[in-house]
């Protein structure tokens, strides 16, 4: 199983990190040990010093493909969860001032938690109007409509098969939303889909 990561997916998040809006998707992976399930806590790493919070859609890949074409990408997905990709946002910064890949950023241990609960894509009356958000500490801080993604979760599969073949059980998270912000020991994140509470973690 394998971490799909979309970066800079919503053009507000973009703008707040004054990031430029892509023309085609930004991707990186993160390993297994990163997956973080069951709903566990996640525990601060001590090598740095502003980790912040990102809420984002999670697509699970169900059948193997490579090379995948935009129009059939709807049949390689069973389900949507919700996930959380932690990013180490000091060390991102001072690696991208350097021009260096910054994985350490994003793919450090428990770095992605994933909520349990798949939801059934057929469950779904529009693809295109799954909202989603995260609290912390029972205050909204993040709020995303799937549709204001910048590429569908069609584009994403067959742009990103054209490098790596999918397989059963991959994850894609999909991008988050403006709203990202810092973390501390001792918060609560909850994570919903159209208001269906899926995924709590606990800071530690």
């Amino acid at each position: 199983m394998k971490i799909i990561c979309i970066g800079r997916n919503y053009s507000e998040h973009a703008s707040e990190l004054n990031n430029p809006v892509p023309t085609e998707p930004v991707f990186f992976l993160k390993p297994d040990t990163a997956f973080l399930r069951n709903n566990q806590p996640f525990f601060m790493p001590d090598f740095s010093n502003d980790v912040h919070y990102e809420v984002e859609l999670v697509y699970r890949i169900s059948r193997v493909g490579r090379n995948i074409s935009e129009r059939y990408a709807h049949r390689y997905i069973s389900g949507i969860g919700v996930g959380i990709d932690f990013t180490a946002r000091d060390i991102q910064n001072r690696c991208k001032k350097l021009g260096l890949p910054w994985e350490i950023a994003k793919s450090f241990d428990g770095s992605a938690p994933v909520s349990n609960t798949f939801i059934n894509v057929e469950d779904f009356d529009d693809l295109n109007q799954i909202s989603f958000h995260l609290e912390k500490n029972g205050v909204l801080v993040q709020k995303g409509v799937s549709g204001d993604m910048i590429f569908s979760i069609d584009k994403i599969i067959a742009y990103v098969s054209k490098f790596i073949t999918l397989k059963i059980g991959d994850l894609i998270f999909t991008g988050t939303p403006t709203g990202v912000g810092s973390i501390a020991i001792g918060d609560i994140l909850t994570a919903y889909i159209n208001n269906e509470l899926l995924h709590k973690t606990k800071v530690c």
